[in-house]
């Protein structure tokens, strides 16, 4: 065999190795898993007046207080209660009534209702729906979550997951406490559940509450100064730390508990 064809038979061979080392080197595909389809709760779609029922708006009513006008002594005075009640929700109340007397097919709809859709509202009400709404709803939460026997640190579902949102109950009452001195004016603080389903700490204007946004609120403290303003003056702070004392911890267990069930 002569020297050439030797030499382009070595050639050829040395082609054919290079070749299988570097098919036996690619990469071998490799199919991707499907991402899990993530789908996220409307929070705010179940009753949030109470986990009980939506507020009726036809007509609205005032409801009763589940306790004296003094039973909140620890943080709030006999006074305070009867004005902020027998006063300014009975005004709220009045004042949503009076402007849908004019609008049957609205008082067919619920407060909570109301709220959500607000461009469904004749323009020429809606400002006055969305304040006397908001102020009813919210402060039918309110006496709810209040309680002669209330207070101490929380219970149950709400307590793990406080402390695993915010690292401790401690945390979260400071961090609940600044966000509600820091609302400049008159509105509320909020713990609410976001429409992703996490506990938040948010604040609301005036009588706005969180379901406007899509969030479920769990529990909130008024800061408007009706709320506090014949005992503490300007002292807000001070209110807003008292108030701890009488937080209904199993009623706000069960609203959290409502929150995450909302829209099955």
């Amino acid at each position: 065999m002569s020297k050439f064809i030797r030499k382009k038979i070595a050639f050829v061979l040395t082609g054919m190795l290079l070749a299988i080392v570097l098919i036996s080197c690619e990469a071998v595909p490799v199919a991707e898993a499907p991402s899990p389809e993530v789908t996220f709760t409307n929070v705010s779609s179940s009753p949030v007046a109470s986990p009980d029922g939506e507020l009726s708006a036809s007509p609205a009513q005032l409801p009763k207080l589940p306790y004296d006008y003094a039973a909140l002594g620890k943080a709030i005075d006999a006074e305070t209660m009867k004005l902020h009640h027998d006063g300014h929700h009975a005004s709220y109340v009045n004042n949503l009534n009076d402007a849908l007397k004019e609008e049957p097919d609205l008082q067919t709809s619920s407060v909570e209702a109301l709220l959500r859709d607000l461009n469904n509202v004749p323009e020429n009400i809606r400002t006055k729906v969305r304040n006397n709404g908001g102020g009813h709803l919210n402060h039918t939460i309110f006496w709810q979550i209040m309680s002669p026997d209330g207070g101490g640190e929380p219970t149950d579902e709400i307590a793990a997951e406080i402390n695993e949102t915010f690292g401790s109950f401690d945390q979260f009452k400071e961090q609940f406490n600044q966000a509600g001195g820091d609302r400049f004016g008159s509105g509320w603080v909020w713990l609410v559940r976001n429409p992703a389903g996490e506990l938040q700490i948010v604040t609301t204007a005036n009588q706005d509450n969180p379901i406007m946004d899509g969030a479920y609120p769990i529990m909130g403290n008024d800061v408007w100064e009706h709320a506090y303003y014949l005992r503490y003056r300007n002292r807000r702070g001070e209110y807003l730390t008292n108030w701890w004392n009488v937080v209904n911890w199993p009623e706000i267990n069960k609203r959290s508990l409502a929150s995450m069930q909302s829209g099955n």
